[in-house]
Formats: structure tokens, sequence, C-alpha cells
């Protein structure tokens, strides 16, 4: 391995530790959207927020509760429905009905 790349290493585990033990200057938190709030936002209730989604209401919990977090597509997804439900949820029953048909 290359000094540089060990140093990089090294460095990074200096600042793991410093944030565990209270630093907060030195680590990132990465924090999701507010899925309840997206959905309590839209008025609707978990089974038919997932299926709007085309997700599981199992999976839906998962995020609501903090077991685990939306990644990637589902992220952007959850972005569109709160800054317009109407137009968001209109597109994912187009696809639906295309999938559906094809």
């Amino acid at each position: 391995m290359a000094k540089g790349a060990f140093d990089k290493i090294a460095a990074g585990l200096n600042d793991a530790i410093a944030f565990a033990e209270g630093d907060a200057s030195r680590g990132k938190i990465a924090v999701g959207p507010d899925i309840k709030a997206i959905r309590g936002k839209v008025k609707l209730s978990q089974a038919a927020f997932a299926e709007k989604l085309h997700i599981s209401a199992a999976t839906l919990r998962d995020w609501e509760q903090g077991r685990r977090m939306p990644e990637g597509p589902a992220r952007t997804l959850l972005g569109m429905v709160e800054v317009d439900p109407d137009a968001a949820f209109k597109l994912l029953a187009k696809v639906a009905t295309r999938a559906n048909a094809a």
C-alpha cells in the first residue's frame, strides 16, 4: 500500500475516533428525508402510501422508524413526492399501468 493511501486511511480513522468521542467538527452525519412527515403531508396511511410508492409496507415502516434509510432512487422519489405529490403519484400510476400492460 502506498504511503499516501495509508496516511489517508489513518487520518480517516483518527477523525472517526474523534467524532465518536464527541468532536462533531470532524465528522458528517447523513440525514435522510423525513418520510413520516412526507406521508403526513399527503394524508395517507402507511399501507396506502406504500402502495402508491410500489414498496412494501414493511419497508416504509423500517424507514419511518429509522431501522433503514431509503437510498438512491427511493430518496429521489420521496423528494418528488414531497415537492409535488400529485405529479409524482400521477407519474407512478402511469408507470405502473405501462408495466402491467407489458
